[in-house]
């Protein structure tokens, strides 16, 4: 049985480590799978390098989008598994599985058709648009299968099972990887594409993952991926879902596309700028993979003690949890401290673009630190609480109506050096901290959000 897994006494911090290992092995796995597409087109050039970092927003976009929708499952999946409710466990999955392919299908769409129109949001270089624009055309399968698999890893580690997760993820980036390598120089006689063939490896890698997950589902005794859940209604459950997950997703694209935006305002602040801002994402990303690990192990963790009506162990566990983060936190300012000096020496870029990438990892040392506090109280502890309003709320008054507007004065009203410009946008995550510990003390985010008597009468239509 799964749920032995959180009933071990064994306290909290070995539980979270249990989780937490997995986690951070497959996020370190994905932003391997970044790292090596900015090592490959290296290689190829520099303007291969912005076209793809560039075009990747749609799918951080999108990332968002299934992000939400796996959280706001993870929600009631880790609760209704504290309560050992398997049922609504499958109906919950069905419910984020009808959202996740009516929005995978319309980005696929408009991935294939109109792919430049999607470039010129970013920037109005010609050769960067063109490059783009292919890459998108190759990743439109990509996000039809990518909105199936993350709901149903989503599932699975809700209740425990993130090694299955995590064994998936490493076969999909590390095929990923090796594609990556035989698309981008032609090896094995393959043809050289270049940018295309970045594309081309991730839609092969994914649609792999995507057997796999089916050939999970076929040996699972309990949570399988099949698509009757999706005609499977329930009202009370479809209700919970929409007041949980849409706020929960509506926090995530808002904060998906905010941060798309910074890209918008560095896209059109000149190339340098740009291929500066590609490497220093992988190099974020890699310094965030604990943060972000805890806080989803958190979430996971602390919503199996609350469905289990402990709220007292909860309240203790968030304690610690904030402990690990910001341990974390500064281990991940270290890291990219570490790393600069390699980073600096490997790049091939222009003077100025360098001069850029020098000062922004120099910011993200201590970036990551306001990222990991809030990512974990945000989308970990409030969450698993049923807490996903707040999170909507506070992200929208500081991404939108403080960092996106002071980007664009910035930029365009005062004209401002580019790296004026790109210190502003990260004061985001330090000036939504008031708000964020005071949400924490109040502990309006502490509830249980599970249901008894679901399934007593005839399932209804919703």
């Amino acid at each position: 049985m799964h749920r032995k897994f959180f009933t071990d006494s064994t306290g909290f911090y070995r539980q979270i480590f249990k989780l937490v290992l997995p986690i951070v092995i497959q996020n370190l796995l994905s932003a391997a799978v970044s790292s090596a597409d900015i090592v490959m087109l290296n290689y190829v050039g520099q303007s291969s390098i912005s076209a793809v970092s560039l075009a990747s927003q749609y799918a951080s976009v999108l990332f968002m989008v299934y992000y939400g929708l796996g959280t706001g499952a993870t929600m009631l999946c880790a609760q209704y598994f504290g309560k050992g409710d398997m049922h609504a466990i499958e109906v919950v999955e069905g419910i984020a599985l009808r959202f996740s392919l009516v929005i995978s299908l319309a980005f696929a769409s408009v991935a294939l058709l109109i792919p430049e129109l999607m470039m010129k949001v970013f920037t109005n270089d010609p050769e960067l648009i063109t490059l783009g624009a292919s890459y998108l055309r190759f990743m439109s399968i990509t996000y039809l299968c990518w909105g199936i698999t993350e709901v149903y890893l989503a599932v699975l580690r809700s209740i425990g099972r993130v090694t299955v997760s995590m064994a998936l993820n490493v076969l999909a980036f590390s095929l990923n990887i090796i594609l990556n390598a035989v698309f981008i120089f032609g090896l094995f006689g393959a043809p050289k594409l270049g940018v295309k063939g970045v594309a081309l490896a991730t839609a092969i890698s994914r649609i792999v993952e995507l057997i796999c997950c089916f050939f999970v589902s076929t040996f699972s005794k309990d949570i399988k991926l099949d698509f009757r859940y999706i005609f499977t209604r329930n009202k009370i459950l479809f209700q919970d879902f929409i007041k949980l997950s849409l706020p929960a997703l509506g926090n995530d694209v808002i904060w998906g596309v905010a941060f798309s935006t910074y890209s918008i305002i560095i896209g059109h602040l000149g190339s340098d700028a740009v291929a500066a801002n590609s490497f220093v994402i992988v190099v974020r990303n890699f310094g965030t993979i604990l943060c972000f690990g805890i806080a989803s192990a958190g979430g996971i963790l602390l919503g199996k003690v609350i469905g289990e009506n402990r709220l007292e162990d909860a309240r203790e566990d968030a304690k610690k949890l904030m402990k690990l983060t910001v341990i974390s936190g500064a281990l991940g300012g270290l890291l990219i401290l570490a790393a600069t000096p390699f980073v600096l020496k490997y790049a091939s870029l222009s003077e100025t673009a360098m001069h850029y990438l020098k000062y922004m990892l120099l910011i993200n040392t201590y970036y990551v630190m306001g990222a990991a506090v809030n990512t974990t109280l945000i989308a970990g502890v409030f969450r698993a609480g049923g807490d996903s309003r707040f999170g909507f709320v506070c992200d929208t008054i500081d991404m939108w109506c403080y960092a996106v507007p002071l980007g664009f004065i910035a930029a365009f009203v005062f004209k401002l050096p580019v790296m004026w410009v790109y210190f502003l946008l990260c004061t985001d995550e330090f000036v939504k901290w008031p708000w964020v510990f005071k949400h924490y003390r109040s502990e309006k985010w502490l509830n249980n959000i599970t249901r008894d008597n679901l399934f007593e009468e005839k399932i209804t239509q919703e």
